[in-house]
């Protein structure tokens, strides 16, 4: 199966420290976590990578090559390529769910985890047939999509969603905007159809079950990822949830500081 995939990944590597692999939300890229790595210097290794659909990673083959049960799969085995026995894992929305899904069926892999405006997907039918019907309408959106006038227009509604908060004030917004241009909107729609929330089948389940001490960072103005993690918590025995100030949907982005004075408190306990 390793051959299917053509990851394009970044190792920083400082010696004896353990690795963090960080994993970019639905539009990101690998430079995602950039100004958290810098913050966090020479405490850690790190390995980002572009997720499928996502900057200069290939996917060869079968569109099943970009469920999330077929990349975690391949991003274990790239673990392995490098040498990689165990590490921290960080992800963030999308990369969230991925990280989620790779700790409760490879948990041996992993010290601890930080999950990031995450959830462990949709449990109704009802809400998960809703939720593809509208994946597959954004991604024929997406699909259409030829112009970088048409991507920017996109991306710019995109960011206008509640759940964003007011993220298209901060600074370095438009430098962010420059960042997801370099995605290909076709890969991106494949992402969406086949790694999106309404197609992720539910982890819900094995949330009891689970043995790697996990991190739930949540923005304290995205209400509704808010109840989502405390119900997680209220499930999970070994997770703690946080609220991070003047942030929404994308902590790390909003208020970096604080994202990773949190990752630093729980990865060294």
């Amino acid at each position: 199966m390793s051959e299917n995939y053509q990851f394009n990944y970044n190792l920083i590597q400082y010696k004896n420290k353990p690795y963090i692999l960080f994993l970019h939300g639905f539009i990101g890229q690998l430079d995602e976590f950039n100004e958290v790595i810098n913050l966090l210097g020479t405490e850690f290794s790190y390995l980002t990578i572009d997720l499928p659909g996502h900057g200069k990673t290939q996917v060869l083959g079968d569109d099943k090559y970009y469920k999330i049960d077929q990349t975690a799969q391949a991003l274990i085995n790239l673990l392995d390529k490098l040498h990689i026995p165990k590490c921290f894992l960080v992800g963030y929305s999308m990369g969230g769910r991925l990280a989620l899904y790779l700790t409760l069926h490879f948990p041996e892999r992993f010290y601890k985890v930080v999950l990031e405006s995450a959830s462990p997907g949709l449990t109704a039918e009802t809400e998960q047939l809703e939720r593809v019907k509208k994946d597959e309408q954004i991604a024929r959106k997406l699909s259409r999509l030829v112009a970088e006038n048409e991507f920017r227009e996109f991306l710019l509604n995109w960011y206008n969603q509640p759940i964003f908060g007011a993220i298209k004030n901060h600074p370095e917004f438009a430098r962010m905007i420059e960042s997801r241009l370099k995605n290909q909107p076709i890969e991106l729609a494949k992402s969406l159809r086949f790694m999106g929330t309404g197609s992720q089948p539910p982890l819900w389940g094995k949330l009891q079950g689970n043995t790697v001490p996990l991190l739930l960072l949540v923005g304290n103005n995205d209400e509704k990822f808010i109840t989502i993690n405390i119900k997680m918590a209220e499930i999970c025995k070994l997770s703690q949830v946080k609220l991070v100030s003047n942030s929404a949907h994308n902590i790390h982005w909003e208020n970096t500081q604080e994202f990773v004075q949190n990752i630093q408190g729980f990865l060294a306990i």
